[in-house]
Parts: C-alpha cells; structure tokens; sequence
C-alpha cells in the first residue's frame, strides 16, 4: 500500500504518515536497514511540509521503527543480531539432590546455579516467549500465537527481561520489529530473537472503498496500539465522508457499539463481542506462524 494522505481527516498529517510508514515496517514491506527517502523527497511527494515530514520520522525514531546514524539517511531500524509455575514436590527433591551432589564434588552453589543455566540457555525451546513494551498488544499476540501453532506462549515485556534474562530460559523469544535490536542485546549472542511481522489490511481498506452511503466505523482491540496505527493507517480512506472511532476492551458499556454501521475486531474483541457486523483482522501475519512454527522446530 502506497502512502497516501488525506488533507480533510481529523487524523493528523504527521500521525498518518508515521502510522502507515510504521505499518509499512511491521508488515515487512520496508525491511530493515532500507533507507528512508529524504525528508525534502517525501514533502514533494506528498505535498506536505517539511516539518511534517521531519515531525513523523522523529516520532518513528522515538518508537524505535527507525534509526538515525550521523551522516546518514534514516534507516528502518536493523534486526541486529513470564509465567512462573510452582515447582511440583519431585522436582524439589530433584534440586535437592543436585545441590547436595555439588556441594560434596567441591563446587560453589554460584558455580551451580551458572553452569545450569548456560545449560538451559542451550537447550531446545518448549515455549515461545512473546515481548513487547505494551501489555495489550501482548496478550493479542499470545492469543493469536496459541490458536494458530497449539503451542504455549508466554509474554514479558522489555522492562521485564531486562531485569531478570531467566525469564527467556526455555524460551524461543519473539517481538515485533520495533523492538528487535534492543531485544536482542538482552539474549545470548548466538539466540536472534525471532521477528513477528503483521498481516497487510488491504481487505479492510476494500470493505471501507466498497462502502456506498457514509458510514460510522468502529475499531475494537485489546490494543491501544492496534487501534491508534489503524486510524492513522485508514484515515486516506475514511477522510470525511465516513467517521471511525476505537474502543479498547473491556468495553464501558453494553451500548458502545450501537451507533457503528460496521465493526473492525482483531481476534479477542470478535470472541467476546456478539454482534453481526463485525469483521476480523488477524494482526501476526501467516508469514510469521510459519516462521515461529519452523524455528520451534529447528
């Protein structure tokens, strides 16, 4: 989908084109390292401001889509490189007996307790481990990841693994392309956190083309995230002859939806809403199942 903008939208020109460059990276049509046209290129282009142009690629830095080297063109921004169970009574008795065994051979409960977890690290994943800084798009990830691979998926966010890297023992370790690079300095140097990319919306933006009479738009999700990029990313589409507005679950009350004409749910929202006109967006991509599926594997 090309970048276009839409002058009438109550959606800000800087927010539409730091939306649908953002989405151009999270669905891997931009992939990292490409560089950014210039902020003059992209003001032509488009006919908008310099400002602007310069106002959204700052915001796209701060949010981690891009990177900006000294000298250089702004690039997307390069790959680079919990929960806890109780543990049962045998496995207790199990740690018992390995630290009394150590003890007795000569070695130190710090030397233990490294030597199991270089150990653990090396090990093959038995679960996926989804990160991520928002808690919303989180628990959407983990939903979708748990209904297209059957597999167990936990999640943490950035904050949380870097203050306890244990938290990704076991685990193969995913994130969107956002937060790839700083993931991925917080893993061991030969585990590459795997990238989640998401779904295109191109049939969204058919649905809202084919709509004849002007129409309200609701857009539900778990994530805050979710909805904000989907506004700046359809705002071209919806401009004024249509109005769009988000809720995030839970949902205030049982009539927020009854003055929507059609409903845009990602996969928690359309479970939990009980309404007809509802239409659904998978976020990860099939790519991405596929990816995760064959890395767990691997």
């Amino acid at each position: 989908m090309d970048i276009r903008i839409n002058r009438r939208s109550d959606v800000s020109l800087r927010r539409q084109l730091r939306d649908q460059i953002a989405y151009l990276i999270a669905t891997g049509k931009w992939e990292p390292g490409k560089p950014f046209p210039s902020v003059r290129e992209l003001s032509r282009r488009l006919k908008v401001h310099r400002n602007t142009v310069s106002q959204a690629y700052h915001d796209l830095v701060g949010d981690q889509w891009a990177e900006s080297r000294r000298g250089a063109r702004l690039v997307v921004g390069n790959q680079g490189r919990a929960v806890q169970r109780s543990p049962s009574p045998d496995l207790d008795d199990l740690i018992n007996a390995t630290i009394r065994t150590a003890q007795e051979r000569g070695f130190t409960l710090q030397q233990l307790r490294q030597r199991v977890r270089e150990r653990l690290m090396v090990q093959p994943p038995d679960h996926i481990l989804v990160v991520d800084p928002e808690p919303g798009l989180r628990h959407l990830v983990r939903e979708e990841l748990m209904e297209g691979l059957a597999l167990p998926v936990e999640t943490c966010s950035s904050s949380d693994l870097a203050s306890n890297a244990g938290i990704a023992v076991g685990a193969l370790v995913a994130c969107p392309v956002r937060v790839l690079a700083e993931v991925a300095l917080m893993l061991p140097k030969d585990r590459s956190p795997v990238p989640i990319t998401y779904s295109v919306a191109d049939n969204l933006v058919e649905v809202l083309q084919s709509l004849r009479e002007p129409s309200v738009i609701a857009l539900v999700s778990v994530s805050h995230d979710v909805i904000e990029t989907a506004r700046g990313l359809l705002a071209p589409v919806i401009g004024q002859r249509h109005t769009i507005y988000g809720l995030v679950l839970p949902l205030k009350g049982p009539n927020d939806l009854d003055g929507a004409d059609l409903i845009f749910c990602d996969s928690i929202a359309r479970r939990q809403l009980k309404v007809g006109k509802s239409i659904h967006y998978r976020l990860v991509s099939a790519a991405s199942l596929e990816l995760l599926s064959q890395s767990m594997k691997s």
